[in-house]
């Protein structure tokens, strides 16, 4: 097994990794909160800096009248087996303090620079670590005596501020509660045995602590609270002699007063029983060894807690991306595959596994079809309008049986209408298209962190999209003009034999015959009469006309039948399986071409995205090395 010295050593340093990282919370509990800790609590004037300072063996805190300690103060000790002692503030790394006066100025200064020269607290800590052989490895913190009115020069909340600032420490089920209570001052008055009641109401994470033993009156002493009459708890109370004010000022070293406390106890007629069990000495053992055999109980938790982190940090890593290589090489495979998951992300629009692509029938089944019945056709195949069409085609000389450029003008002119619906199909599905393109840039993860391959991405497969269009529009254009270049000869013949059909004849009873029946002479007068008509076409009556109309709309209907089929077929061809079978074909010949200087460009992150991808990478490294040397040193 590892022996208690390596095991709170170990946890030391992975609080102190914890802190340098700021892994101190966020959603659920955070390694730190895991790592039992041990809180000092207690009101002022207490005795905790003396109690502290003797566990420390230096002489190193502020003193003073009021509120000292501003600011909580995360001490941490590590035991070395030889050489000079010294400290270290996380806030001045790399900086070895080895006279603790200095070290009481350096806590003094850094106070005063978050909370000013005011009596006001700040619950941002102060980090220090103390590397000693007069240590037991152990982690404290310090926090401001809890007092009961708000002196001069301190706002009123101040007492609220400073109990809220304690209880965020003590409440957490990880922290180890100190609690300072002076001797002489009634154990049911004590504010720090009160606060830990509340939140620890079984004492299972209590230590109570007396001092200012050698200040009782005479006559008085404390064993019933350290012999737990007064009040219980499950761990035993702790008595502790505090360096007088005359020793403070003398400077007595602190190796002198734990010899001198010692001597107290040993010498005591009240406390003599008890003196293997009192003094700093005892307490801080005491303290390292439940802290010890804490950390053993809540190693499994703490391990399942480290690789829920490990998995949730490479998760994260594996959503933004992880580091590319430097060599032109990487970072050509690194192109490669953001384009082949953005492409992936494109077909699944266009295939219907991500929404969008259901536009582009949209396009097919409602667009397309509702513009082409908008056509003008009726009045370009009105009476009037085949009237002066046909008589234009005839010329000087009418037509004999039948107007045939009269009928090739009327659908040549319907003909053209059609270009405008066909190249608005175009339009709208290039429309579509460009925004699938934008969607699946934004929701392509891989490329998030790359805005200049993005952009690069983007700019080649609109370029893709504009040569599909114009591909697309030629192709509908001569789908177009391919009906305008060879008529359907049967239609009109079967036309022509059903105005031919003796019983259709008879049952159209058109006007034509009607003047047929007339008497010869009133043919004789009709025929003087067209003779000394000025327009040809005069001799024809409306129905010819409307007929005429009636026959060019059919043939155009079923023009417009074909073409609502073909130019879907025809956009799909040119359009939508080009982009999904070669839309970043161009952005691939680029990429061929460029050195790697241009590749390193292209793959230019997102600053803050390399700031937290080097903070997750730190992190997943604290938690691996603290899953393996805790592995290592609590079980071997």
């Amino acid at each position: 097994m590892a022996t208690m010295e390596s095991l709170i050593g170990l946890v030391n340093r992975i609080q102190m990794a914890c802190t340098v990282l700021g892994d101190h919370g966020g959603e659920g509990m955070s390694l730190w909160e895991a790592l039992p800790t041990v809180a000092v609590v207690g009101g002022q004037s207490s005795g905790k800096s003396s109690v502290l300072e003797s566990v420390v063996g230096r002489d190193f805190l502020p003193r003073g009248s009021g509120i000292v300690t501003r600011r909580p103060l995360v001490l941490q000790l590590h035991k070395i087996e030889r050489g000079t002692e010294y400290a270290e503030f996380l806030h001045a790394p790399r900086k070895k303090f080895t006279n603790f006066a200095a070290v009481r100025k350096e806590i003094e200064d850094e106070t005063e620079r978050v909370t000013g020269r005011s009596k006001a607290i700040s619950n941002r800590p102060i980090h220090l670590s103390i590397y000693s052989p007069n240590v037991v490895n152990l982690t404290l913190i310090d926090l401001p005596g809890l007092t009961k009115v708000a002196v001069e020069g301190q706002p009123d909340s101040i007492v609220e501020d400073i109990e809220n600032m304690v209880r965020s420490y003590v409440e957490k089920p990880n922290c180890i509660i100190l609690a300072i209570s002076p001797a002489n001052q009634d154990i049911a008055t004590s504010d720090a045995i009160k606060l830990a009641r509340e939140v620890d109401p079984t004492g299972e994470r209590t230590f109570g602590v007396v001092t200012k033993l050698d200040l009782m009156d005479a006559g008085t002493n404390c064993l019933d609270v350290l012999e737990g009459r007064s009040y219980r708890l499950q761990h035993p109370w702790v008595g502790i002699v505090n360096r007088s004010q005359a020793d403070i000022n003398k400077n007595v070293d602190m190796m002198a007063a734990r010899r001198k406390e010692q001597e107290y106890f040993e010498t005591s007629p009240d406390y003599g029983h008890l003196a293997p069990k009192m003094g700093s000495v005892y307490l801080a053992k005491l303290l390292s060894k439940h802290l010890e055999t804490v950390i053993r109980q809540k190693i499994p938790s703490i391990i399942a807690l480290i690789n829920k982190n490990i998995d949730e940090i490479n998760a994260e890593l594996d959503r933004i991306g992880r580091p590319i290589g430097t060599d032109g090489g990487a970072q050509l495979y690194t192109i490669l595959e953001m384009c082949r998951a953005f492409d992936r992300v494109f077909k699944e629009h266009l295939d219907g596994g991500r929404p969008g692509g259901d536009r582009i029938y949209g396009v097919f089944d409602h667009q397309l079809p509702a513009a082409l019945k908008k056509l003008p056709l009726d009045r370009h195949l009105s009476a009037s309008n085949v009237r002066k069409v046909v008589s234009e085609a005839d010329g000087y000389q009418p037509h004999l049986v039948a107007p045939e450029q009269g009928y090739r003008r009327l659908i040549d002119g319907s003909l053209g209408y059609f270009k405008g619906p066909a190249e608005a199909t175009v339009d709208a599905v290039h429309f579509v298209l460009k925004e699938l393109v934008r969607k699946s840039m934004a929701e392509t993860a891989e490329l998030k962190r790359f805005p200049s391959l993005q952009a690069d991405i983007a700019a080649a497969a609109n370029e893709s999209l504009e040569k599909f269009r114009d591909e697309s529009r030629k192709t509908v254009s001569r789908l177009v003009e391919m009906e305008s270049s060879y008529l359907t000869v049967e239609f009109f013949r079967k036309i022509h034999e059903s105005d031919n059909n003796p019983r259709e004849s008879r049952d159209d009873k058109n006007p034509r015959e009607s003047r047929d029946n007339k008497n010869p002479r009133e043919s004789r007068d009709d025929k003087h009469s067209n003779r000394s008509a000025p327009n040809p076409v005069d001799r024809y009556d409306d129905y010819h006309f409307r007929k005429i109309g009636s026959n060019v709309s059919a043939y155009i209907g079923m023009v417009c039948d074909t073409l609502r089929n073909t130019i879907p077929k025809a956009v799909v061809y040119c359009q939508v399986r080009e982009a999904r079978r070669s839309l970043l074909n161009l952005f691939y010949a680029q990429i061929g071409r460029k050195e790697k200087e241009q590749l390193g460009k292209m793959l230019d992150e997102d600053p803050s995205l390399m700031e937290k991808r080097e903070t997750l990478s730190k992190r997943l490294q604290l938690y691996k090395s603290a899953r393996d040397e805790i592995d290592s040193v609590a079980w071997k």
